[in-house]
């Protein structure tokens, strides 16, 4: 809030949160709300983690689940009520070190494909959209010096 030219709330909200569980934010300025229930439940003895929200004011509904099958395998979806959008990824870490993500668009009948790798402290990926044909590299350097940065670079074909 400030008075410099008279109260203003904007960019208030409040919250009320139970990890893990649900978290409910108000926007104050727009008297918008924004509900988001969390459960895990067992599948087959493997956890799968749901998660609904839905945005009142701009009326979106998502869900989104990840089926934990161990430490290096993960298999999630996402789906939008407003656009019907569906993607679903599956996650694999590689002796702690590499991560292969490939991931389908059901509403763009599209493949992306990502892959990064832990180099000491930095982080290297390279990921690859089909529907655009966008070729992007990214460099996530961790500095006690300097720091942590990011380094993008984006390619089209």
């Amino acid at each position: 809030m400030t008075d410099a030219t008279g109260p203003s709330l904007n960019g208030l909200s409040l919250s009320l949160e139970k990890p893990g569980s649900f978290i409910i934010d108000y926007d104050v300025p727009k008297q918008d709300v924004m509900f988001q229930f969390m459960n895990t439940v067992r599948i087959w003895g493997k956890p799968l983690n749901l998660t609904y929200t839905h945005g009142r004011g701009e009326n979106w509904t998502a869900v989104d689940g990840t089926l934990v099958f161990d430490s290096a395998n993960k298999l999630s979806a996402d789906y939008a009520f407003d656009s019907r959008n569906c993607k679903v990824k599956y996650s694999y870490v590689h002796r702690g070190k590499s991560t292969f993500e490939p991931s389908y668009d059901f509403v763009k009948n599209s493949w992306d494909f990502a892959m990064s790798r832990l180099c000491g402290d930095d982080i290297v990926r390279a990921s690859y959209r089909t529907s655009t044909r966008v070729l992007g590299m990214e460099w996530h350097k961790n500095s006690t010096f300097n720091g942590t940065f990011k380094v993008l670079q984006v390619y089209l074909s």
